[in-house]
């Protein structure tokens, strides 16, 4: 736990320096800002980051007798659902600030957006379960299909328009939008999202 929660301040560090060098080298932040608006967009880069640099690490730093043990410990559900939200925050971040998110959703018919969900589904057990990745879980001879697709993909996904829902919300994009529009938003975003969540299901 202590190695982890030192992984977790050096990502998060890492991340720091990294977001205020490329926000200043771009003229995003300086000087002359208020202290409460340069930490505002600070933080909105720096949780993305941090969870990058984790994920790299997961990937490309697991060669030490530690790491390898860790990978033996078998995960448990609650750390694998955790999982799935921290990629989907990684994603979500990066991408619901640009301005596609809400033009896609606006050209969208109802049809195409519920077709949009689906298909976020089929991506994330895909990727996961079906697909031959390194790191890939695999189908599990224990337990079928319903029960994987139910209990982790339709449950993961759950999860990843709850994350979808408050980063929106939090950059403002919710701001006098009807429950409807609200949806499509949501149903987008969650698109990367989803896949976000697989990526670190195979990766972590």
């Amino acid at each position: 736990l202590d190695q982890d929660m030192a992984d977790a301040a050096i990502a998060i560090g890492i991340a720091g320096v990294v977001a205020a060098g490329v926000l200043g080298i771009f003229g995003v932040i300086s000087d002359a800002m208020p202290a409460s608006e340069v930490l505002g967009k600070l933080a909105i880069q720096i949780t993305p980051g941090a969870v990058g640099a984790l994920f790299g690490r997961a990937q490309l730093g697991a060669s030490n007798q530690e790491d390898a043990g860790r990978e033996e410990v078998e995960e448990s559900y609650a750390g694998e659902l955790f999982v799935m939200v921290a990629g989907a925050l990684f994603l979500s971040l990066n991408i619901a600030p640009t301005e596609e998110v809400v033009l896609i959703a606006w050209r969208m018919s109802l049809w195409q957006q519920l077709g949009l969900l689906a298909a976020s589904l089929i991506v994330m057990h895909a990727l996961v379960y079906q697909l031959e990745f390194i790191g890939g879980h695999g189908p599990r001879t224990e337990d079928g299909f319903w029960s994987l697709f139910l209990r982790f993909t339709v449950t993961g996904y759950v999860l990843v328009a709850l994350v979808s829902l408050y980063v929106l919300w939090t950059i403002g994009r919710l701001d006098g939008t009807g429950a409807v529009d609200m949806a499509g938003l949501v149903i987008v975003l969650s698109f990367p999202g989803a896949v976000g969540a697989a990526a670190a299901r195979i990766i972590v």
